[in-house]
Order: C-alpha cells, then structure tokens, then sequence
C-alpha cells in the first residue's frame, strides 16, 4: 500500500499561491493516482502473480497414450491369484517403472531447480526411521524414496519369492505407504518437469503410466484420496470412463480448489 502521503482523502488538495510549488503538487498527486489506479488496492500496488498454466492439461497432450487396452481390466484381482501376490506383483512394477520414468528427467530435477519437494502448491517432507522431519531438495526426496522401496521389495521377509513363504501381517500398510511415495514422485514429474517429458516425447508413457497406477491403487485402496487431491485435475481426465481406454479429448476442471497457501505434509 501506499503511505505517508499528504491528503489522500477525497478532498480537493489546496495548492500554493506559488505558480512552482503549485505544479509541483499537481505532479505529485497526479503520479500518486497513477500508482493507486494501477495498484487497485492490492498489497504494494503489485498485481498477484498468476497462476501458472498446468501444460499436463492440455487435450493435446492428455489425449496420448501408448496403448488403448482397458485398465480397469487390467488392475482387476485375478480369481486365482492370492491377493497379497498381486499387490507385491505390481507395486513391484510401478516402483521399477515410476523410477524409470523420473531417470528420464532427473539431470533437470536438481538441488538449484527444485529446492524443495513440491507439487503444485504443496511442498513434501521426508520422515526418517525415528519420524524425525527433514527438509530436502526433489531430487534427495526422489533418492530417499527409491531407496527404501529398493530395500523394501527386496527383502524376502517383505516381499516373499519363495515358495512358502508368508508375508508379513504388517504388507498391505506397506504397500499403502510405498504406493504414497511413489505418487509423489509421479505428480512432482507432471508439476515440475512436463516441459522436459514433452520435449523427450515421453509424455504417452507418463500418461500410460499415471492412469494404470491411479486405477490401481484406487481399485485396492491404497492411497487416501485426500493424498491424490492435488491431482485430481488430472486424473479427471485421463481416468474417467471415456479415457481409461481410449483417446481423451475433455479437458476437465479441478474437484478440488486450488489454495493460495502452500502446504505441508
């Protein structure tokens, strides 16, 4: 705001008889309202920066995939298979995919890039073993994550292979927590760093790759959907009914308002 200036009321000003001092008074009230018809009451007369254009949404861009095969289909629980085997199956596959997916960009995902781990207009803490918080840039996040997923699946006594072998009582908790991470990193892909999938022309296999994953975990209910929220934009359009399988040419709308702070979680 501006401040400090003489007789900014409504009143008419009363000038110097003095024909210098006069004009000088005229000039400065005159650049004054110059200023306040351009602040137009906003906080230091400086407009508010504007929301940057999501390129991911874009029908020309959501409507690619690699494949038209129907996902829901595919993320179905196979009457004969046990269904701890198909969740250790295909969290297995997301993870060793979604990490090939971020290797593609990960020279442009760097400390000075992207300081922090964020996604939109929420920023993500890493939590250590102890629970402790810890700040840190993307790519340390990204790191943190595929490093204790590696260590998760595979482990033997998490992730069985052999014959036998029981999984723990505690697996489902962990895949809920290993498909959590794993989103991150997918939406941190199409909110920081599209440009550079688009320009590598990888932007069908992320879409292929967010749409089998989204209807994954939601077909077991593995994320909480407060967690996929900020997404929700997205996944409106390449999830619905007439994009699951096929081309999309919609381009839907957000189901959640977009907030003007950034959050924490």
């Amino acid at each position: 705001m501006v401040g400090d200036h003489c007789n900014l009321s409504g009143d008419r000003p009363v000038l110097s008889q003095n024909p210098k001092t006069g004009l000088s008074c005229k000039m400065v009230l005159q650049a004054v309202g110059k200023v306040l018809r351009k602040s137009k009451g906003k906080p230091n007369g400086k407009k508010p920066a504007p929301e940057e254009k999501k390129l991911y949404l874009e029908p020309e861009y959501t409507k690619l995939r690699i494949t038209d095969f129907e996902f829901k289909e595919l993320v179905m629980l196979p009457r004969e298979i046990d269904l701890n085997e198909w969740l250790a199956s295909n969290t297995t596959t997301f993870f060793h995919h979604i990490n090939l997916q971020y290797s593609t960009i990960s020279e442009f995902c760097t400390g000075e890039s992207c300081q922090t781990m964020a996604v939109c207009n929420t920023q993500y803490y890493w939590y250590d073993e102890r629970g402790k918080k810890i700040k840190c840039t993307a790519p340390q996040y990204v790191d943190f994550v595929m490093s204790s997923v590696q260590k998760l699946v595979t482990d033997e006594d998490v992730f069985p292979t052999k014959y036998g072998k029981e999984f723990p009582n505690s697996f489902e908790s962990l895949v809920k927590k290993i498909c959590k991470y794993l989103f991150h990193v997918l939406a941190h892909i199409y909110s920081s760093h599209f440009k550079e999938t688009l320009a590598l022309e990888l932007h069908g296999h992320l879409n292929t790759l967010y749409i089998h994953f989204i209807l994954f975990i939601r077909e077991f209910n593995l994320v909480d959907p407060k967690e996929t929220t900020i997404m929700d934009d997205l996944t409106e359009i390449l999830c619905s009914s007439s994009g699951s399988g096929s081309s999309s040419n919609g381009s839907g709308n957000s189901s959640a308002g977009a907030q003007n702070h950034v959050k924490e979680r």
